[in-house]
Formats: structure tokens, C-alpha cells, sequence
């Protein structure tokens, strides 16, 4: 199959003829129909961080039809449409028996399949191993993944959109109704309104927020953030994002989520919200940050500060309900697609992010 390959940290995606196997134990093979572009997928293809080995086939926001499955696998048959996830989780330790499958302590089961034994990797190109990046390796033309990884999405979804539902929608959505819980009423303050913020601004009309407030450096993506629920937005470039956002809250707001993740926009978040708020640290800006805090001014002001993870969510049950607003309207996904590229496209496609005016670039042509 074609697949498209990283060799060398920032050496770029190269498609290139990869082996696939066939699925063993509870493993799944999917014809991908969709891959989204996230930063995270570039950063790992740049910086080659942790112990990923090259070469690697990376993308994780993928979407697409099940093909074959392996003889343990109960809950998907061929021609079904699935979403990938990022998430891994083993099904079995407390964490994922509570419905928190984004905190289980044993991802690794997820590529440990008892039926995989000895040299047969899931991916290999001229008689070595290709690694597959999370677990999903999905800039290519078909994916191997644990069934533990999927989820099965209604048809009539596009597969553009639905791709993005596994990590941008979970993350950003799943931040405001699961890790934040959000009520009705409630005030928000979104800051950095890429891919992700946009989702969280979304989620936060989902959950009936009164006030929903768009920080961002750039006004195009601060104009976009009203076409997914914003109210108000502040160009944090040159003002005092704080101090604007506390002037037309009355005070502050209940609710301040960081997409940048730097401990600059964390401070900012903490400056923001009213007492007994809440900052809930969503993303996380390359390099070791670090945020001092004041803790009689913390505890007085009764504030909390939160990280999370995946939109503190549980796939199998977040990605079908996010699936379902979409369909019905509530969310705007096909919005976020903003360009449509081929496989051979991926290297143009990152660059196009860097437009402000671009969401998110999704494979569609493999």
C-alpha cells in the first residue's frame, strides 16, 4: 500500500510502498478514507520525540471502512465506518472499568495483541519494521489498529468531517462538557482559537454558556470563532486580554480554557476568571513551561487550576454523541475542513496551517 513515511526528524513525509499485515487476535484493518492534519503529527515527524523509532507512518485523525477484522473482534464487521483514536487503553484496570480510558496506565496493550508473536510487525517496508505512529499510522491507504482504538460512526457522516472527531472534537468539545462540565448560564473564556480552540468555543454553545469569549493573536481566526458560537472576541496581541475579558464579564469568568498552553496564556487564564473560577490547561506549547503561583491568592480567591487530557473523554461513548450533534446540526464540522489534499500533499498541507484563515487540512485522496 502507499503510505506516507517519515525517515528522518524534519526530513518530511515521503509516500512510499509499505506492508501491511492481516489482522490477528483483536486487531482491525480499515481502508482510510480521511486523515486529518494535526500539529501533533508534526511534531513528532520534526522533532522525532520519546522513543518513537523511524521510520514511522504517523496521522491519527483518521477516518474510514473496515475491511477485515481479526477472530476476537465482536463489535465490528466489514463495511462498517470507524474513527480512529489516539487514545489507548487496555479495558481492564480501574481507570478504564470507571469510564476514564484517557488515564489508563496500560496503553501499550493496544499493540501487544497475543496473536502477534516474533518478527511479524503491523507495518514493514523491505523486510524491516515500520513503526505506526499511536497506534494508527493513517496517512496511508489502509490502517491495522486495535479494535480498542475505533469507534463506529453512523454512514451517511462525512468521512472529511468524521476524522476529526477522534482527537480535535474530543479534545476541544469533550474539554467543555466532560472535563470543565460546563452548565447553562455559565461564562467562558477560550484562548488560542486554532482547530482545537474552535472546538471548545463550539462546545461551550453546545453546553448553553451565556458569555463564550475568543482570545487569539490573529482576527481570522478570531472572525471564525463567531461563526462556531463565539459572542465576544479579543485580539490578545494588542490589548490586556485579562483585564478586556474581566471589563465586559463584570468580573471575570467561570470558565477559562488555554489551547496555547504556555505559562504565559495560563497566567492569563488565571487573571481572567472570577472568583471560584476555574483554568483548565488544554494544550501545551513546545519547551518546559513552568507557572509560579501565589498560594494564599489561589486559595483566597478559591480558584482551581486543571490539565486535561483528550477532552477528559471516553471515545466509544464521546465520539457517537459528538457524531449525532453533528448530524443534527450542533456541531459545525464541516466548517473546520478548510482544505481537502492528497496523500502526497502532506508537507503543503502543514504549511497551509500556518494561514491564519486555514482550520484544519484533511487527506482525502489516497
Amino acid at each position: 500500500m502507499r503510505a506516507a513515511v517519515v525517515q528522518t526528524p524534519g526530513g518530511g513525509f515521503t509516500v512510499q510502498d509499505v506492508d501491511i499485515d492481516r489482522p490477528v487476535d483483536r486487531e482491525v484493518l480499515m481502508e482510510v478514507r480521511a486523515a486529518g492534519l494535526c500539529h501533533t503529527d508534526l511534531t513528532l515527524a520534526t522533532h522525532g520525540l520519546g522513543r518513537l523509532r523511524l521510520p514511522v507512518v504517523l496521522g491519527h485523525e483518521i477516518a474510514g471502512v473496515v475491511v477485515a477484522t481479526g477472530p476476537h473482534v465482536t463489535e465490528f464487521t466489514a463495511g462498517d465506518h470507524v474513527v480512529g483514536c489516539l487514545v489507548q487503553w487496555c479495558g481492564g484496570c480501574p481507570a478504564c472499568l470507571d469510564g476514564r480510558p484517557h488515564q489508563c496506565p496500560h496503553p501499550e496493550a493496544t499493540l501487544r495483541d497475543p496473536g502477534r508473536h516474533g518478527p511479524r510487525p503491523r507495518l514493514g517496508r523491505a523486510g524491516r519494521p515500520v513503526t505506526q505512529g499511536m497506534g494508527l499510522g493513517g496517512f496511508a491507504q489502509r490502517a491495522l489498529v486495535h479494535a480498542n482504538q475505533l469507534t463506529a460512526v453512523p454512514r451517511r457522516l462525512p468521512f472529511a468531517c468524521a476524522a476529526l472527531l477522534g482527537c480535535g472534537v474530543l479534545t476541544g468539545v469533550g474539554s467543555v462538557l466532560n472535563g470543565a462540565r460546563v452548565r447553562a448560564g455559565e461564562t467562558v473564556a477560550v484562548i488560542g482559537v486554532g482547530g482545537v480552540g474552535l472546538n471548545a468555543v463550539a462546545g461551550a454553545a453546545v453546553a448553553g454558556a451565556s458569555r463564550i469569549v475568543a482570545l487569539d493573536v490573529q482576527d481570522g481566526r478570531l472572525r471564525r470563532a463567531r461563526e462556531f458560537g463565539a459572542t465576544d472576541v479579543v485580539n490578545s496581541a494588542d490589548t490586556d486580554a485579562a483585564a478586556a475579558v474581566r471589563e465586559m464579564t463584570g468580573g471575570g469568568v467561570r470558565h477559562a480554557f488555554d489551547i496555547v498552553g504556555t505559562a504565559a496564556t495560563t497566567r492569563q487564564a488565571l487573571d481572567m476568571t472570577a472568583l471560584g473560577g476555574g483554568v483548565h490547561v488544554v494544550g501545551l506549547a513546545p519547551g518546559d513551561g513552568e507557572l509560579t503561583l501565589s498560594l494564599p491568592r489561589l486559595l483566597l480567591q478559591q480558584k482551581r487550576v486543571q490539565g486535561l487530557i483528550m477532552g477528559a473523554g471516553d471515545p466509544r461513548r464521546d465520539i457517537p454523541r459528538y457524531a449525532d450533534l453533528c448530524l443534527r446540526g450542533h456541531l459545525n464540522l464541516d466548517g473546520l475542513v478548510s482544505r481537502r489534499i492528497a496523500l502526497h500533499e502532506i508537507d503543503t498541507g502543514y504549511a497551509a496551517l500556518r494561514d491564519p484563515e486555514v482550520a484544519r487540512v484533511v487527506v482525502t485522496s489516497f
